[in-house]
């Protein structure tokens, strides 16, 4: 009788564990794609950041050439306005 309790105390835990477990596993490759696709947009970010990074530099290249070149047009305006 006290052998049967003791597999009941064993058994009874294990197979709630096991029905606690099940659908964890079977959402596991759903999670997986979820996962991988997340990585992909994360890599997608990291390059679109770079590519606005450098477009950042351009454009502050730019307006220092634009400012550089209103500075000369207003010189050349003086010089012949003079």
């Amino acid at each position: 009788m006290v052998k049967w309790i003791v597999l009941a105390v064993v058994l009874v835990p294990l197979v709630v564990l096991a029905l606690a477990v099940r659908p964890v596993l079977a959402r596991l490759p759903r999670l997986r794609r979820a996962a991988l696709a997340l990585q992909q947009r994360q890599a997608q970010a990291e390059a679109l950041q770079s590519t606005a990074e450098a477009l950042q530099e351009r454009a502050e290249g730019l307006q220092r050439q634009i400012a550089t070149t209103q500075h000369r047009l207003e010189l050349i305006k003086a010089r012949r306005g003079g």
